[in-house]
């Protein structure tokens, strides 16, 4: 895991946008602290769907995970993968997307130390996320309609830490069945949340989602911050 360069801004005292100094050039950052809720010793990194389909950190489920988890108390990070928005560099089919996960990670650590890191993603989003759990020594994993199938996931290592999956059964776009095989058979086994009447984008179900993802992880937080 490579030094952050001396140039890396430092975490915003509020929520906030910046440019981080990445594998590839400048990453953009969305940063947002915890409002009404008690912050936890905790930060979650939340990765979007697909950049060449249209997948920007300010996709819908994006978001709202985000919110769920301010909700929770932990202050969140979404980005651009390189190419997106006013981050530089060209798709990588995911290689190099985790490798700027992994450069967010190594600054939040620098940042706040002593903080859990947990990691979020949403389609391919969740592959690039649990691409990177293993090599972050993630403290919880969230993946929110992992594209199985249409991506690898049989080279990628179940992690140690606590992880959720939420997929919605009349997925469009990703095989709710194939998803479900494939949990079924992971060791250690993951927390399955399945949302009936639910596709891929959660459309009419997005506060279903939030309210899937407090419960769930409630019993997984981080201790309130000092």
């Amino acid at each position: 895991m490579n030094d952050m360069p001396a140039a890396a801004p430092a975490f915003p005292s509020e929520t906030s946008s910046l440019l981080l100094p990445g594998p590839a050039g400048a990453i953009e950052l969305a940063c947002a602290l915890p409002g009404d809720a008690p912050p936890r010793r905790g930060i979650a990194i939340i990765a979007h769907p697909h950049p060449l389909q249209g997948g920007t950190m300010h996709n819908k489920v994006v978001t709202i995970t985000e919110r769920a988890l301010l909700e929770l108390g932990l202050a969140t990070v979404r980005f651009n993968f390189r190419g997106v928005g006013r981050s530089e560099g060209v798709h990588d089919n995911g290689d190099g997307e985790t490798d700027d996960l992994v450069a967010i990670a190594t600054w939040l650590r620098a940042q706040r130390p002593g903080d859990a890191l947990w990691l979020a993603g949403f389609s391919f989003g969740s592959y690039v996320t649990l691409r990177a759990a293993a090599r972050l020594d993630a403290a919880q994993l969230i993946l929110i309609a992992p594209p199985v199938g249409r991506w690898d996931f049989s080279m990628v290592g179940a992690p140690t830490c606590p992880w959720l999956i939420v997929q919605g059964e009349e997925d469009e776009v990703v095989d709710a069945a194939a998803v479900f095989a494939w949990a079924e058979g992971l060791q250690p086994k993951p927390q399955l949340i399945r949302m009936p009447e639910t596709g891929h984008f959660f459309h009419r179900r997005l506060m279903d989602l939030r309210g899937a993802l407090k419960n769930a992880l409630a019993a997984n937080l981080p201790p309130a911050r000092a």
